[in-house]
């Protein structure tokens, strides 16, 4: 280890190699052998780095997801975020995170094969919901209802459903991509405001069930 490096923390040690892993693990697979190699770029001991993933693909697989939240968020501050719409804040959260994807779509093509595997199905589900949260909580959404819930479950089926398309997409820029992003996401819009007028939002009534079920025993004159 160089001076520079060993000094650092196993979580430092695992925020430094992170973004440049899925470039070995392209060649190498989600394996030790891409911890050794990033490790060796970076001048950090190679088993001093073995720890900090504990030598398995999903710490790994992890680790770089969660360099492309603190690269997403760089990219997208939140004042750059604030004079967009909802809509145009979520396409420009996912879209930001499939450029940072792009030169390493082969690695991500290896890391969906991990994360399909039935024993990884529990944090494979928590690393959808946690990169639909981010996205949502960087749009500014602070719901603490059911919708908090049902909005990352809805946008992370989209964000997994969208890399899925994206691993095979050869279009220029990836428009196909961007088209099924923008699509998934009209979709969303189009309930929000479905249930918006269900529960009266617009002027200001929400939806009770008493006051329902009393309107239906005595309607208004």
């Amino acid at each position: 280890m160089t001076d520079q490096t060993q000094d650092l923390t196993l979580d430092e040690i695992r925020a430094l190699l992170a973004p440049i892993l899925p470039r070995h693990a392209a060649f190498d697979g989600w394996r030790p052998e891409a911890v050794a190699m990033a490790a060796a770029e970076k001048g950090i001991d190679a088993d001093v780095a073995a720890l900090a993933f504990d030598n398995r693909a999903m710490g790994m697989i992890e680790a770089w997801f969660a360099s492309i939240d603190t690269r997403m968020l760089e990219a997208l501050p939140p004042e750059k975020l604030a004079a967009m719409s909802i809509r145009k804040k979520i396409s420009a959260l996912i879209e930001t995170r499939l450029a940072l994807l792009a030169p390493d779509r082969e690695a991500l093509r290896r890391a969906q094969a991990i994360l399909a595997m039935p024993t990884n199905a529990v944090r494979a589900a928590k690393l959808g919901w946690h990169a639909a949260d981010i996205m949502w909580r960087a749009a500014g959404d602070t719901a603490t209802d059911l919708n908090h819930y049902s909005k990352r479950a809805t946008l992370g089926s989209i964000y997994a459903a969208t890399l899925l398309t994206f691993v095979n997409d050869e279009s220029e820029d990836h428009a196909d991509s961007r088209a099924f992003v923008g699509r998934r996401i009209e979709g969303i819009m189009r309930f929000e405001k479905m249930k918006a007028r269900f529960k009266g939002v617009g002027d200001g009534e929400h939806l009770s069930l008493s006051r329902f079920i009393g309107r239906l025993r005595y309607p208004a004159v």
